[in-house]
């Protein structure tokens, strides 16, 4: 059982048991469950936990179960999922995580549903996220906050936050996630999962990105195992690739081949590492060292303007959403019923605004910035976040726009760049705080090198596992 401190449903009484998705899948073709099972055991694990970890905003249920008696194809056919809240699915209204958007149904499926639905997964409803996406928490200005499934006294992190509460949980062994500044690596990280960001066009984009004057969106999932997150992109491949890089493949353990790993320690703001994130790494490093890999400390080749043309960028987003909102988000939208995130970072831009020609310069040179970096390396090792899980409060949108804005830039000082460069990075578990909360580690690629990221994440898991909650003794 949970201590009183943790929220999931974990049980070894029901079809899910304490399995992942790809064991799912071979109890489903051998028969031993069947997919309406599945469907019923996580729709009871929601009911049980979500009152606490608040993390469906709309749940689907009874679609749920007749979909599951039907047959479906592909990788992931009958494993139940959920969707995040701004991704449109046809029937069901998409609120982006805020008061201002208004409730009509999507009139069909986003390009990138249809993509995701080709796995075959069930949908069981839509996951809760931060207004807009934009916080790294996914807490709001008048509604109760997603804790974190491991300590609820803390953040769940965001903005894909929903999505791994309920796989961290136990509800599901995969849920969907996009990452536009750290969306799937940061609550991944939170909750100790593992959270892949893919390239940049490696899949449909939703058709909100594929309009920005820089696609920073990537669409991707929430898992518990890295075999988990490589049959993922396997499936989904099976359905569309991007044109120009090679495809990722079917990754099924580690390459023999040893790597040569950069070891990033700071962020390019400025903003040190605190003590146990740094530790994790750096142990990280001494555990790849370990199996053969070297490991050399290396600065990142990055304009520490960066930090600055990342922000201006955000701004941007939420000047055009609040602008346009009538046109983007439907005519009952209301921007008055935004947060104090939404309206300062809108004003944040306005103020700015006249840095947009260079802001956009330097948000489209960092790709060619980025590559030099694996003209010596393979692959980066880094923290995916310069601190901690924060407790629930420390980046609320109740706050202040001022140091909200201030914590979130000092926090989140890993992540953006490979947004801005379209390149891939994972986060994965590979330590625990005093509190019992996970730490996770960042390894970052080139473009396209999805299959060397997950081949090394692979070999990390195997050589130091990290339980979920139903494992968790302490």
């Amino acid at each position: 059982m949970p201590s009183s401190k943790q929220c999931h449903a974990f049980t070894t009484d029901d079809a899910l048991g304490l399995d992942d998705a790809v064991a799912l899948r071979v109890r489903l073709q051998r028969g031993e469950v069947s997919a309406l099972e599945l469907t019923e055991a996580a729709i009871a694990r929601a009911e049980q936990v979500n009152a606490t970890l608040n993390a469906i905003v709309l749940p689907t249920y009874d679609a749920a179960r007749r979909n599951a008696q039907q047959s479906h194809l592909g990788a992931f056919a009958g494993i139940p999922t959920f969707i995040k809240d701004n991704t449109d699915m046809q029937g069901l209204p998409t609120r982006q995580g805020s008061l201002a958007v208004g409730s009509h149904p999507a009139k069909k499926d986003s390009a990138f549903t249809t993509h995701f639905l080709s796995t075959g997964m069930n949908v069981l409803g839509k996951s809760n996220l931060p207004e807009f996406g934009f916080n790294a928490s996914t807490e709001f200005k008048s509604r109760p906050a997603t804790p974190n499934p491991w300590h609820l006294d803390y953040s769940a992190g965001a903005s894909s936050g929903g999505s791994a509460a309920l796989v961290a949980a136990g509800v599901v062994p995969i849920a969907h996630a996009n990452d536009g500044g750290g969306s799937i690596r940061i609550p991944a990280a939170a909750c100790g999962l593992i959270g892949l960001k893919p390239t940049r066009g490696r899949f449909i984009d939703g058709e909100a990105a594929a309009i920005l004057p820089v696609n920073i969106v990537s669409e991707g999932v929430v898992t518990r195992s890295v075999r988990d997150t490589a049959e993922f992109m396997h499936a989904m491949e099976q359905h569309y690739r991007g044109k120009k890089m090679s495809p990722v493949g079917h990754v099924t353990g580690p390459e023999n081949k040893r790597m040569r790993i950069g070891l990033v320690l700071d962020s390019i703001t400025g903003q040190a590492t605190d003590a146990a994130t740094r530790e994790t790494v750096e142990a990280t490093a001494r555990v790849l060292e370990g199996l053969g890999h070297s490991v050399e400390l290396i600065k990142l080749p990055i304009r520490e303007s960066f930090a600055d043309d990342f922000s201006q960028y955000w701004g941007m987003l939420s000047y055009l959403l609040s602008t346009f909102g009538h046109k983007l988000l439907g005519a009952d939208f209301d921007k008055t019923q935004t947060d104090n995130l939404t309206q300062g970072l809108a004003q944040y831009y306005r103020k700015n605004m006249w840095r947009t020609p260079m802001m956009l310069w330097g948000m489209k040179r960092v790709a060619n910035d980025y590559a030099e970096i694996f003209r010596n390396c393979d692959v980066l090792l880094s923290p995916v976040l310069s601190h901690t899980t924060p407790k629930l409060g420390h980046l609320s949108p109740v706050q202040s726009f001022e140091s909200l804005f201030e914590r979130l830039r000092n926090y989140v000082s890993f992540t953006p760049l490979n947004n801005a460069a379209g390149t891939p990075a994972l986060s994965m578990p590979m330590g625990r705080t005093a509190e019992g909360l996970p730490i996770a580690v960042q390894l970052s690629g080139a473009r396209g090198e999805e299959r060397r990221l997950l081949a090394l994440a692979f070999e990390l898991e195997e050589a130091q596992p990290f339980h979920h909650l139903g494992l968790y003794t302490g």
